[in-house]
C-alpha cells in the first residue's frame, strides 16, 4: 500500500473480496464524485461511506417474493442499519470536508482500481 494513502490493507483485500466487478466500478465512481465534487478527503471513511453506498444499491436490487416475509424484514432491517452507517461517515468527511479538491484522491481511486 503507498504511504501516503494510510488506507489498511484489509480494506483493499475487502473490496476484492466483496464486491462485484459492476460494484467496484460503482464504488471507485462514486469515490471519484465524493473526491472531485463534494472535497471529501481521501481515508478509511471514504472506504466505508462508499462501500455502505454500494451494500444499499445491493440492497434494492433484492427482490423478495409477496409472501417471503422473514426477507422482507431482513431486509428492511439491514436498510435501516446501511442508512445509518452511510450517516454516520457522511457527517464525519463532512466535518473534514477540504477547501480544495484532495490531491491524494486520485492515488486513493488508483489504490482501488489497481
Amino acid at each position: 500500500m503507498p504511504e501516503y494513502l494510510n488506507i489498511r490493507k484489509e480494506l483493499k483485500e475487502k473490496f476484492i473480496r466483496d464486491l462485484n466487478l459492476s460494484e467496484k466500478i460503482l464504488f471507485l465512481k462514486k469515490a471519484k464524485e465524493a473526491i472531485l465534487l463534494k472535497r471529501y478527503r481521501a481515508s478509511e471513511d471514504l472506504f466505508h461511506y462508499c462501500y455502505f453506498l454500494i451494500i444499499k444499491e445491493r440492497f434494492r436490487s433484492i427482490a423478495p417474493q409477496r409472501d417471503d416475509g422473514l426477507l422482507r424484514f431482513i431486509l428492511a432491517e439491514g436498510s435501516k442499519d446501511v442508512e445509518e452507517a452511510i450517516k454516520t461517515y457522511e457527517a464525519r468527511l463532512e466535518e473534514n470536508k477540504l477547501p480544495v479538491v484532495d490531491e491524494e484522491g486520485i492515488k486513493f481511486i488508483e489504490y482501488f482500481s489497481e
